[in-house]
């Protein structure tokens, strides 16, 4: 996700980085609107941040996703905790090299509850070229694709990381399709949909967020 406030107190953000073009390819980067393309076209220097504020609109956990939820607690709660929950939200995007891309810091509203905080890495590595790493080892590949003028990230395959090796995670113990969707509303807006299905247990976990531009 990209751009609102941006914490640069002696540099310009620069309109330079074609990783994600590169990943699409020429073609399909093409049928991006003009606001996506550049969002996604940001690359931040060392101790640069973007900040995008906005608003959840709707969260929906099955009663297997709020068990998997609560589960995942343990590798750093990388899913929405609570069914039902609305209400404001940030999103922080910085650059570090160290973990081979984007550091994302998500931070989410929780009604009587202190708000939730995710953090994950987009790193452009691995078979299909980008992963998003959430910790203690646990990370997926993704698929990017371009529909109905959305970027769409899709999981092709979790892993389990032990120093330099990857193990795959069988498709069996896998949590299922993760499919998130970043589709411009115009006027400096977009909406974030995050959408996780499981084969045999169905939907476990939906959210919808708004976010906006500086």
């Amino acid at each position: 996700m990209p751009a609102a406030l941006v914490a640069s107190p002696d540099r310009q953000v620069a309109i330079d980085d074609i990783r994600f073009r590169t990943l699409l390819g020429e073609e399909a980067w093409a049928q991006l609107p003009e606001a996506v393309r550049r969002r996604f076209s940001k690359r931040l220097a060392p101790g640069q941040t973007i900040i995008y504020a906005g608003e959840v609109e709707a969260t929906s956990l099955s009663w297997a996703g709020r068990l998997l939820s609560f589960l995942a607690r343990a590798v750093g709660a990388p899913l929405p905790l609570t069914s039902g929950a609305t209400g404001p939200a940030l999103v922080i995007v910085s650059e570090d090299e160290r973990l081979g891309g984007q550091c994302w810091l998500r931070i989410y509203n929780r009604p009587g509850r202190f708000p939730q905080a995710i953090h994950s890495a987009k790193r452009f590595r691995g078979p299909t070229g980008l992963e998003e790493y959430v910790g203690r080892g646990i990370g997926m590949e993704l698929r990017v694709t371009v529909e109905g003028e959305a970027l769409v990230f899709r999981s092709a395959r979790y892993f389990l990381a032990l120093g330099d090796r990857r193990l795959p995670i069988p498709r069996l113990f896998s949590p299922g399709q993760m499919t998130i969707e970043h589709r411009d509303l115009g006027a400096g807006s977009f909406a974030f949909s995050l959408e996780l299905t499981n084969a045999v247990f169905g939907r476990l976990v939906w959210q919808l967020a708004r976010f906006r531009d500086a």
